[in-house]
């Protein structure tokens, strides 16, 4: 074992974890409360949070090491949904993730400079990607974030959208990325999507100091989504999806 990489690899998880816990001070920890102000207070103009074809086919192949990309099926930002661009052959699906891809609370919700090179894999596909495209139907359609919660909320209800299944999961590797305005706007990380429970079942609150688990300061921190009935980890990782290690935080 090299411990030597092992030892730079958790120092730059911190140091990539600190970039951002400004942003998660604000948006993870304060999720509760609907007063916290938005730079974005509604939705921007949807040409704004479009690409290129290619451009995007490409982007989205980032997301995770060529080995799972390259076989993957890949989707592109259409005019009513995500739409298949790319015929895939190994189960995951990759594609930009927008800004709306996020718990409703989030400050950023429609920024729309954020593009979050994602890859699922076949249990996500089948279980967190439905909620992706229920997300993305209604904002292409022009709903509020108000009626987007209540369409989620009644597809829960009705059993159209469901927890994550088992061992779900995601990419979130490229160096391309703009997943926030806060520190680098970047992020190497793995998401592990879970059935949404309290926090303090893992000791991620609180009442637990010194708990690994937290919103900031921490290598794996956490964000619950509501109603969709999901808790996502977030672990950094010290290389990007190419092989290169993250040695600094990456600026956009």
């Amino acid at each position: 074992m090299n411990t030597k990489h092992g030892k730079t690899t958790i120092c730059v998880s911190f140091v990539l974890v600190a970039s951002l816990s400004l942003a998660w001070r604000i948006q993870a920890q304060n999720a509760p409360a609907q007063n916290v102000k938005s730079p974005y207070p509604s939705r921007a103009s949807i040409e704004q949070y479009r690409m290129d074809r290619d451009t995007e086919i490409a982007l989205a192949r980032t997301a995770a090491p060529a080995s799972i990309s390259r076989d993957a099926e890949v989707l592109v930002l259409g005019q009513k949904n995500y739409e298949t661009a790319v015929q895939g052959t190994n189960g995951f699906v990759c594609f930009v993730a927008r800004s709306w891809l996020a718990p409703f609370y989030m400050p950023e919700f429609w920024n729309p400079k954020i593009r979050g090179p994602l890859c699922y894999n076949p249990p996500a596909v089948k279980s967190v990607l439905p909620l992706a495209l229920k997300m993305t139907r209604m904002v292409l359609a022009g709903f509020s974030k108000t009626q987007m919660s209540d369409g989620i909320k009644a597809a829960v209800d009705k059993k159209e959208l469901s927890a994550p299944a088992s061992g779900s999961m995601s990419y979130m590797l490229s160096k391309e990325a703009y997943i926030t305005d806060a520190g680098h706007h970047n992020f190497c990380h793995l998401m592990f999507e879970l059935p949404r429970m309290d926090g303090t079942a893992w000791g991620a609150s609180d009442a637990h100091p010194g708990a690994p688990i937290l919103f900031q300061d921490s290598p794996i921190a956490f964000l619950q989504w509501d109603p969709a009935p999901m808790t996502e980890f977030y672990a950094a990782m010290g290389e990007w999806s190419d092989g290169t290690a993250v040695t600094t935080p990456h600026t956009h």
